[in-house]
């Protein structure tokens, strides 16, 4: 297969669902209006305390929900007393997102993974196996992708990278996904670099392998930014040539 004529390559892709003030990111109705409008879904999945694979981006429950705690705490049970933005829409699983989903679209699948590798990517795989559509999975963490290489190589991989300028990361850690210097255990078929950043030196050795910018929150910055990537990911806006 040719990954730069792949839907990687082919259509924008909607961060977290096309998400607007009636849809909240990665809720079911956000992924809905994706496939309306035809467009690749990105997402974030989370394993909480019994096990269940969720679809939500931050550790706290607080932003999305108005409420205190962990995702990690919570339990299937829970989630339908988590309403996003203070809407209809609960925290879904990735059960109910893939069953939505059903093939319609393409998923990219960002894995949220700082603590040890295995338990959530070996769930994640069973799942995706049982699933018809199409998809690839990207994580911050090289030793996921590692773990998705000797595990399931057939699946498309992506590195995601940036300069987090002002985030609380520790140095090292900064140090290395800004410069990826752990792309040579984690091998991935793909780069996901922070758009504000682009171009840089850091992605220029990586010319053979697709480059997608995120996220992209305006016209003007994709025009800016597209002239450099093959593909981005967007959300408030929908990118037009």
């Amino acid at each position: 297969m040719d990954i730069f004529k792949s839907w990687l390559v082919e259509r924008c892709i909607a961060h977290r669902g096309l998400h607007n003030d009636e849809f909240p990111e990665n809720s079911l109705g956000a992924f809905q209006n994706a496939i309306n409008n035809g467009y690749p879904i990105e997402l974030d999945v989370h394993i909480i305390s019994d096990g269940t694979l969720v679809v939500f981006h931050d550790d706290s429950l607080s932003r999305m929900t108005g409420k205190d705690g962990y995702l990690k705490n919570l339990t299937k049970s829970d989630l339908e007393n988590y309403h996003l933005a203070d809407t209809e829409y609960t925290i879904p699983t990735f059960e109910d997102v893939l069953t939505l989903i059903d093939g319609k679209v393409p998923l990219l699948i960002e894995v949220k993974n700082t603590n040890k590798v295995g338990a959530l990517e070996t769930k994640l795989l069973e799942m995706l196996r049982a699933y018809k559509g199409e998809y690839a999975i990207e994580s911050f963490n090289p030793y996921v992708l590692e773990w998705f290489k000797n595990n399931a190589p057939d699946i498309l991989r992506g590195q995601l990278a940036g300069f987090f300028k002002g985030e609380k990361l520790a140095f090292i850690k900064r140090f290395a996904l800004k410069r990826m210097v752990l792309n040579k255990i984690a091998k991935p078929d793909f780069i996901a670099y922070e758009a504000s950043r682009l171009p840089n030196r850091f992605v220029r050795k990586y010319k053979s392998l697709p480059l997608i910018a995120w996220t992209v929150r305006s016209q003007k910055e994709y025009m800016k930014v597209v002239q450099y990537c093959d593909n981005v990911i967007f959300e408030n806006f929908e990118p037009k040539i």
